[in-house]
Formats: structure tokens, C-alpha cells, sequence
């Protein structure tokens, strides 16, 4: 599910307003870590003699000697400023939204609810509970029905509804409204002339769980006939919609206005004002103004602060937030985070230090010689286009920022690592790599054409840096193809390039999966069609569900005998207890995923076996087992996985279902197969086997569709024709 526009910019700004990023995982600390590493570079590197003229003073210390304002300094009180926003943000309100949208549908719900009582009473009762089942009690419904006055309860129903309506239903979490003032909020309604705004208490409004009190109270006011008060709380109560909603963005807006409107605290420093005095104890206050003449004193170079301030948000930043599930839509693992840390510090330290350490001749970009896009490519194998693109740009304006690019190698970083993000969209062979080199390459050659056409340069530099471009481009290619096996093998990550490699149906293991369980083979393979298609169709990652479908049963080769796809005339069931068949049939998947492990086959994949299916009960042998014994312990005969909490697992796993299932249909036709695998998904939906998998309803239905169209041209030679149904 896609965020709402004013949920992440609440999200940003709350993070902002904090001042302070939480580093709580060893990711994130050794990102930080290669930050304060690369503003150390920066500083060093910059070959400034940095004189450090209050590194002797600390506040609770003895001051040496005295000092004493030369200038004039005015400073920001930066703990003032907190105290003054604190208190002027404690009386921001809270902002909601009253939608008219959710009233109008409310009263055609009761409207329509009460055009039952025109029709006979038998079907009135069998109309209500077909479209609002559970809705009401037996006992309100037997009193609606047999009123003689029901035509009349219409009206006194809607005004019941209105007047608690119209007041306003709020919806809202306590931590929504933590950082706003806490008795008040403002209220906004949409009316023909315009917004209205209103303050109201938080102890005067009505919540859902405040409902019945307020409907009680407005019915016994009333006028309404005794039987309608009888049993209106029960009949009014689920027609009532939350229509009072909580704003982020009105809220997050008031926020920003305040803190706009709130002044900083500003602190005066006269010349001739002593800032410390010899043989005193050094107070905070007197430090603050040590620290700001300090900074306002002439002869600081403002490159190394700008560099450090830019290098640390860009990096830290981006590596928190940007890169976090708010943009990318999931989190990333651990091994992610240490090799897009590794890769942004790698990047920024290297060129400050070759810029700065190793002057190249004249005219000559610095990025030329940097490969940004093999940092880029390695980042769109491991983790995505998406990821890539936002390093792509972050990178060359990191570097930027550090002082180790000019315009120049700006430009020619941003072009070719813009090329280097989007070249591999889809790539699923290695030889892919050197054709990317070449397309970088080129990019490069037109990022250089630019350059020197914008600096108006001779044309004797365009042999050379045209060469240096073109070599730039293909040994970034050639180097990423030499470092993504190690890379694969130390992050045991899921790539095209390995997912493609596991997929070949030669491959050692599967040829055996095909010897000892021919039956499992085929079905895995037919798995995997579904299973694929689905996910092409939902945009899920279809190559990974390949391969995790060629895989997921491969538990199944140390007792094939048992499972009956390969079974002939024989089933091995029949000679042992319900309980040991169930204890042999969850095994598979316990030594599927510990011959996993000993293959060293990707997490992702590991994790479709061991969930393909999550924590279903084994069904046959359990009922054959409450046949014949009395007391049977469910525990038994649930599966030892859990629930997919991936798209692409969970389409492995009703693709396994829907593939086993649709085996028993007999003479099954297209409109039998979308009957039976609409129960199939109904089922799992039912028992929660999908409710971690983000799996939308939409999907689950384009799910469907594709495996209708893969099971029906598979038994398109078992298909009846309209003729044919209508003879049988």
C-alpha cells in the first residue's frame, strides 16, 4: 500500500523537528562512523592549518587567561530558541475534517436498509440478513419487523443519525495528537460558501467507542415512538461512520507556520565585553559566547564546514530516511545497509582524497578517473533501479559538496551514473555487464562533449578525454562483473544473475529432484509457470518465484514415496497412522530449507520453501485422525512455517495449492477451475495465511485470472463445449 502524500511529509518533518536521528542497529552506526571518517578526510584533506584557539576551554573548568569580545557578534540562543518553540508549539491545534461524503452515504445505507419494511416480512428478514449479516440481534430484528409503525421508524431513525452525524464522529490515534495541544482542536467543514473553521474540546467530541452513550442520549430525547427507543441503539449503532478525520498535512501545516512565526532568540556581544575571566570557573553561558565569537572571527574557511554540514546530511540522511521504507516502499536488510554504506563512504573519501592527494593535470575532471558507475550498477544488482537512481544523484552531489568535484566532474558523474542506474533494468545474463560498459561509455563521451563545449576548450583535449571517458565506462562494466560473485557469495543476496543461474533446469539438484521424484519435478515445474505469469502480472518479482517454486519441494526427495504425485498403484499412507503421515508430510519442509542452507541458496528463496505453506493444518490426516482416535492435538498437523510476508512467496504458495488442487477436478473447464480456485484463495484468506504478505484483494484476483488462463490451455483438451454441457 502506497503512502498518503501528507503522511510522509508529516513523517519528514516530525523526524526533522526531533533534531535527531536515532542510530539503533549496527547499519546505521557504521554509517555514521564512515561519516565523521569522510568530514575527517574533508578537513585533512583540504591541507588547511585549522587553528583551534578554544580547544583549552571547557565549561566547569578554571579559565587560564582572559578574553575579550574585538567585534561586534549577534548569535542565535539555540537553547532559548528551543524553549520559546517548545512552549509556542504546546498551543498548536490539532487539525480535522468533517466529510459530508461519509453523512450522504450513511443515509442512503439507512434509506435503503429501510425500504425492507415495504416489503413482506419473510423477505424483509431474509433481505436484512442476506446484506447485513451479524448486523442486528434476533431480538431487534423481531421487534423492527412486527412493529405495526416500522414505515415510521425511517424518520426517526434519520434524525437520530443526523444529530449525531452532524456533530461530528472523530477518528485519531492519541500518538497523532502527542505534539499538539491537548484540549482543544480545530475543526474544518466544507460548505457551499466556503471552509468553516472551529475550535472544539477533545472531552465534547464523539468517538466510536462513545457512540451508543451519544445515540442513547439523542433517541431518549426524542419524540419516537417507545418501541423505536427500545430497540434504536441496537438498530441505529451500525450505520454510524467515523466522518471526522484527522488532518496530517492542515496539521503539519499549522506546525510550520508557528515555527515560522516564532522568533529566534538572539544574544548581543558588544566589543570590549570580557568573554572570560582569568581564575574563574568557566560557566555554559560564557562558552556559548566563547563558541560564537569564535565562529564569527575572520580567517575560518567556510569549505571544510560547508563540506562536513553537506557530507554528513547528504550521507546520514539518506542512508536513514531516504533509503528507508518511506520511499522504497519496504526495509532494507542488513546486508544492504553495511554495502550502501560501504559504497557511499568508499565513493566520497575516494574522491576527496584523489583530488586532493593526487592532482591530475590540468583540465582534467576528477570523475573521469573515478568509476561511478561501477558503484551505481552494483547498487541496481543488489537492490534495484529505485535505489540506484536516488545514489546516482546523491552521489556526484555528495562529492560536490565535499569540495573533491567541480561543475566539470559533476556533470560527467551525474550523467554516467544516471546511465549506469537504468542500464540493467531487467538484465538477466552476466555478458550483460560489458554490454552496459559500452552504453556508459558512450554516455560519458556525451557528458564530455558538453563539458568542453560549455568551458568553449581547445579541441585537442577531445581525443583525450573522449578516450578516458570511453575507458571509464568499460571498466566499469568489467568491474562489476568481477566483483559481483564475491559480493553475491558474502551477502548470500538474490541478483537476475543468480536467480538465472539457479533456474536452470540442468543444474545438479533439480536433476535429481527429476530421478528420485519425477512426480514433484513436474508439479514444481508447473508451479512455476503459475507462479510466474502471476507475478508478471502483479509486478512482482516473477523471476524469484520461479526459482523459488523450482525449489520449494525439494524436502520432498528424501521420502518421495510418501507424497502422492508420485505414487502409482501403491499409496504408503495406507500402512501407517494419520499422525505419522502428517509428521512425514510437514517434514519436507523442514529438510527442504536444511538442504537449502547446505546449498547456500539465496535468504529469499530459503524463505518461499520454508513458508510455501505457511501454518496450515494438514486437513486430510487430521479429520482421518479424529475418525480414529478421541483426542487429537491440532498442533500435530500444522505445517512448521509461518505465513508468507512476501508477494512472491505467497504466490508460490497458491500456486502450489492451486496446482495440487485443480488435479482432482474432473473434466475440469475454465469456468470450474475460476470456481475452485476462487474457494482455494477464500480459504487462505480466511485462515490469515495472506495477511502478511501485502497482498491487495485486486491482486489476488489478477492471481486468479492468470492461473485460470495457465490451467486452462494446460487442460484445454478436457474443456466442454456449451453444446456438450447442455447433453450432460
Amino acid at each position: 500500500m502506497n503512502m498518503k502524500p501528507d503522511l510522509l511529509i508529516a513523517n519528514l518533518r516530525k523526524t526533522v523537528a526531533n533534531g535527531v536521528i536515532k542510530i539503533r542497529s549496527g547499519p546505521n552506526l557504521f554509517s555514521f562512523a564512515l561519516c565523521v571518517f569522510a568530514a575527517i578526510v574533508i578537513i585533512a584533506g583540504g591541507n588547511q592549518q585549522s587553528i583551534n584557539d578554544i580547544s583549552n576551554y571547557e565549561a566547569g573548568k578554571v579559565a587560564d587567561r582572559d578574553i575579550t569580545a574585538a567585534i561586534a557578534v549577534s548569535f542565535r540562543d539555540e537553547e532559548a530558541t528551543r524553549q520559546r518553540l517548545q512552549a509556542a508549539l504546546r498551543h498548536v491545534h490539532a487539525v480535522f475534517w468533517f466529510s459530508d461524503e461519509v453523512n450522504i452515504n450513511m443515509i442512503d445505507s439507512w434509506n435503503a436498509f429501510c425500504d425492507f419494511a415495504d416489503i413482506d416480512r419473510a423477505q424483509a428478514l431474509i433481505a436484512i440478513e442476506s446484506r447485513y449479516p451479524g448486523y442486528f440481534s434476533d431480538e431487534t430484528l423481531e421487534i423492527y419487523l412486527s412493529s405495526a409503525n416500522r414505515a415510521s421508524f425511517r424518520e426517526y431513525g434519520l434524525e437520530a443519525l443526523n444529530a449525531i452525524m452532524n456533530q461530528g464522529v472523530y477518528t485519531y490515534h492519541r500518538d497523532e495528537i502527542r505534539q499538539y495541544d491537548q484540549e482543544t482542536a480545530e475543526l474544518i467543514r466544507i460548505s457551499e460558501t466556503g471552509s468553516v473553521r472551529e475550535i472544539v474540546y477533545y472531552d465534547d467530541i464523539i468517538t466510536t467507542t462513545g457512540t451508543r452513550s451519544a445515540l442513547r442520549e439523542i433517541v431518549r430525547n426524542s419524540d419516537a415512538p417507545v418501541q423505536f427507543k427500545i430497540i434504536a441503539e441496537d438498530l441505529l449503532r451500525p450505520f454510524i461512520r467515523e466522518n471526522v478525520f484527522f488532518s496530517y498535512s492542515e496539521s503539519a501545516k499549522n506546525m510550520e507556520e508557528t515555527m515560522e512565526r516564532t522568533p529566534p532568540v538572539i544574544r548581543n556581544i558588544e566589543p570590549g565585553k570580557k568573554i572570560i575571566r582569568k581564575g574563574f570557573i568557566i560557566t555554559e553561558a560564557e562558552m556559548e559566547d566563547l563558541q560564537a565569537l569564535y565562529l564569527s572571527s575572520p580567517g575560518r574557511d567556510p569549505r571544510n564546514t560547508a563540506g562536513l554540514i553537506f557530507l554528513v546530511l547528504l550521507v546520514f540522511i539518506l542512508f536513514i530516511i531516504l533509503l528507508g521504507k518511506i520511499i522504497l516502499g519496504r526495509e532494507l536488510s542488513k546486508n544492504e545497509r553495511y554495502l550502501l554504506a560501504s559504497l557511499v563512504g568508499s565513493y566520497i573519501i575516494g574522491a576527496v582524497l584523489l583530488n586532493n592527494f593526487f592532482p591530475a593535470l590540468e583540465g582534467f575532471p576528477v570523475s573521469l578517473a573515478i568509476p561511478t558507475a561501477l558503484f551505481i550498477m552494483i547498487i541496481s544488482v543488489f537492490m534495484g533501479t529505485r535505489p540506484a537512481m536516488i545514489i546516482a544523484l546523491a552521489l556526484p552531489l555528495g562529492a560536490y559538496f565535499a569540495g573533491a568535484f567541480d561543475n566539470s566532474s559533476y556533470i560527467i558523474a551525474l550523467v554516467s551514473g544516471a546511465a549506469a542506474s537504468t542500464v540493467l533494468h531487467n538484465a538477466q545474463k552476466r555478458m550483460s555487464l560489458i554490454k552496459a560498459g559500452l552504453i556508459i561509455a558512450v554516455a560519458n563521451c556525451f557528458a564530455v562533449i558538453v563539458v568542453l563545449l560549455l568551458k568553449q576548450s581547445n579541441f585537442y583535449f577531445y581525443p583525450v578525454l573522449l578516450f578516458w571517458a570511453a575507458l571509464n565506462g568499460i571498466i566499469s562494466g568489467m568491474l562489476t562483473l568481477g566483483f559481483l560473485p564475491p559480493l553475491e557469495y558474502a551477502l548470500n543476496a538474490v541478483t537476475p544473475f543468480r536467480l538465472m543461474e539457479l533456474s536452470d533446469l540442468n543444474a545438479p539438484l533439480l536433476r535429481k529432484l527429476f530421478t528420485v521424484a519425477p512426480g514433484t519435478h513436474s508439479h514444481s515445474l508447473m508451479v512455476a509457470t503459475l507462479a510466474e505469469q502471476a507475478c508478471q502480472d502483479i509486478g512482482a518479482n516473477a523471476l524469484l518465484a520461479r526459482v523459488g517454486a523450482y525449489y520449494h519441494d525439494i524436502g520432498k526427495m528424501e521420502n518421495p514415496d510418501y507424497f502422492v504425485e508420485n505414487q502409482t498403484d501403491h499409496n504408503r499412507h495406507d500402512e501407517i497412522s494419520p499422525r505419522l503421515s502428517a509428521t512425514v508430510i510437514r517434514s519436507h519442509v523442514k529438510l527442504g530449507v536444511e538442504k537449502a542452507h547446505s546449498l547456500g541458496l539465496p535468504k529469499d528463496v530459503i524463505n518461499i520453501i520454508s513458508e510455501h505453506h505457511g501454518n496450515s493444518v494438514i486437513t486430510w490426516f487430521y479429520n482421518k485422525a479424529m475418525e480414529q482416535e478421541e483426542i487429537v492435538s491440532v498442533e500435530d498437523f500444522i505445517y512448521p512455517g509461518s505465513p508468507p510476508r512476501t508477494r512472491e512467496s505467497a504466490v508460490v504458495m497458491l500456486a502450489d495449492m492451486t496446482e495440487a488442487a485443480v488435479r482432482t477436478l474432473n473434466k475440469p473447464t475454465a469456468a470450474k477451475i475460476d470456481k475452485f480456485i476462487q474457494q482455494l484463495f477464500d480459504a487462505k484468506v480466511d485462515h490469515g495465511q495472506l495477511s502478511d504478505s501485502d497482498l491487495s484483494f485486486r491482486e489476488l484476483e489478477m492471481i486468479k485470472k492468470a492461473f485460470v488462463k495457465v490451467l486452462a490451455g494446460y487442460y484445454h483438451s478436457r474443456i466442454e463445449y456449451p453444446n456438450q454441457k447442455e447433453e450432460e
